[in-house]
């Protein structure tokens, strides 16, 4: 590969060179939504992520079989093993079958994604539908000794396992500290200790969600699910795991222990895990009470939006921050992303419209500024501000400051096509009619003025220049016209 990406670690805690293990393919397994709620912010940022992602791998060159899962059955609450599964919950309070609650937010988070230009993965397996696949790999944790059973329910014997490999490679977490910090709930006395996690939970009588079992009718604990369909879609081991940083811990730590426990080795090369979105400093979720669904932010209905935002604006606005930094929500950094993405497209219409002269202006520069970012662990924010740079040589040459031949204005279209369409995902969406000032009405209001200008009515020209900007449009006259921007 001519361009290298280095991506962070999570589990080494570095940036590393990537290598595919069986190149030019590439395994990716993100951790998908729990389906008992309606799309949120807290859900874009790693569907976002994981796609910019997905679309630059395979622009480099790689095939990616790309897994993302659905989380239908065994994610209780407050992820313990005790309590009731989230799903259940929402489906008796909306007396509903839990599946009908699992098919409608799934739809859901399918239509917000569209929404989004999320990609489909490759595969998007639930939960629920392998069951006998998570049975299997119970057993094989059985045979290998690092599971016990109790009163019909199974749980993974962290100690034990500890003794032979470590529990916590990926958090950090020293399981000496785990058992001094860690009580026994109510409940949770029949484990050998607090810590070890369930691999299969007996149902309660209530428990809507349950299957057969040598152990019990019952199911499958949380965590079981993404290690067994993530080795059974990619193989024992696979390339990149990725999800939300509050998943590091207990979730993925957990993945870890069930795979080598299982295979004698761990299934993952390269963690990977975005940070969390936040509103005030404090995470947005839902267990929290402070998530603004997506479709919140597309109708403006919410006490905290400002106005409604397109979904293009949200996509723009996660990416301008770097995918492990922490992103504050506000409606004044919403609004800005708004008004920068205008501008973006509109600089790319600019392009479109330039006729090349001669030798000048050289593409090549900014392409190898543009890969450098990218291969810099996603560092979307640096490669949106060399776009932005860019836009600053198209109305040059736009202006006739600089020139440029054929070769190098095509490359220059290429580029900003690959990078802002094709990997960053961005598309043009198109204004309702009465949804506001589009760019073709302010070009004809400027026209109009132009018009009164050469007619020597100065007073009508600046009544339009002082009413646009307090729309927030600044102009910027030229000898043959004006250009304009959003502020």
């Amino acid at each position: 590969m001519d361009n290298q990406l280095f991506i962070y670690n999570s589990l080494t805690r570095k940036k590393e060179e990537f290598k595919a293990l069986n190149p030019p393919h590439v395994g990716m397994y993100v951790c998908g939504p729990t389906v008992y709620g309606e799309a949120h912010l807290g859900h874009a940022r790693p569907a976002i992520t994981f796609d910019i992602l997905f679309r630059y791998l395979q622009h480099l060159g790689y095939k990616v079989r790309y897994v993302r899962n659905i989380t239908d059955v065994g994610h209780l609450e407050n992820d313990q093993d005790e309590g009731e599964d989230k799903i259940l919950k929402k489906a008796r309070l909306e007396s509903l079958e839990p599946m009908e609650v699992v098919q409608y937010y799934t739809n859901s988070y399918h239509r917000s994604m569209r929404q989004l230009n999320v990609l489909d993965p490759s595969i998007e397996p639930h939960a629920s539908g392998h069951i006998i696949e998570q049975q299997a790999f119970i057993d094989k944790i059985f045979e290998n000794g690092y599971a016990y059973e109790k009163n019909g329910s199974v749980y993974f014997d962290v100690e034990k396992y500890n003794k032979k490999y470590k529990y916590g490679i990926l958090s950090g977490r020293v399981l000496e500290d785990l058992q001094a910090n860690t009580r026994t709930l109510d409940g949770q006395d029949e484990k050998k200790n607090p810590f070890d996690f369930a691999l299969w939970k007996k149902a309660s009588p209530q428990h809507l969600m349950h299957w057969p079992s040598k152990w019990s009718e019952g199911f499958p604990g949380w965590h079981l699910e993404c290690s067994t369909m993530g080795t059974k879609y990619l193989g024992d081991e696979f390339d990149i795991h990725g999800g939300g940083m509050d998943l590091l811990f207990p979730h993925h730590e957990c993945e870890i222990a069930q795979s080598t426990a299982a295979n004698g080795k761990s299934a993952v090369r390269y963690w990977m895990h975005n940070n969390m979105i936040t509103l005030n400093g404090q995470k947005m979720g839902k267990s929290l009470g402070n998530a603004v669904s997506l479709d919140n932010f597309f109708s403006g209905d919410h006490k905290l939006l400002a106005q409604p935002y397109s979904a293009m604006t949200i996509r723009f606005f996660i990416l301008q921050a770097h995918y492990r930094g922490t992103l504050d929500f506000s409606n004044e950094a919403l609004i800005s992303a708004e008004k920068g993405l205008e501008r973006l497209f509109r600089g790319m219409d600019t392009l479109e419209k330039i006729r090349a002269t001669q030798d000048g202006y050289k593409a090549e520069q900014l392409k190898q500024k543009l890969y450098k970012a990218l291969n810099d662990d996603l560092n979307t924010p640096v490669l949106i501000s060399h776009l932005f740079d860019g836009l600053k040589q198209i109305n040059q040459l736009k202006e006739g400051k600089i020139s440029i031949d054929d070769k190098n204005l095509e490359e220059l279209k290429k580029l900003y096509h690959d990078f802002v369409i094709n990997i960053l995902g961005l598309t043009k969406e198109k204004k309702e009619e009465g949804s506001g000032l589009t760019s073709e009405l302010i070009d004809t209001i400027l026209r109009l003025r132009l018009e009164a200008k050469q007619n020597k009515d100065f007073e009508t020209s600046d009544r339009i220049r002082d009413a646009l900007s307090a729309l927030g449009i600044e102009i910027k006259d030229k000898k043959d016209g004006s250009d304009w921007e959003i502020r």
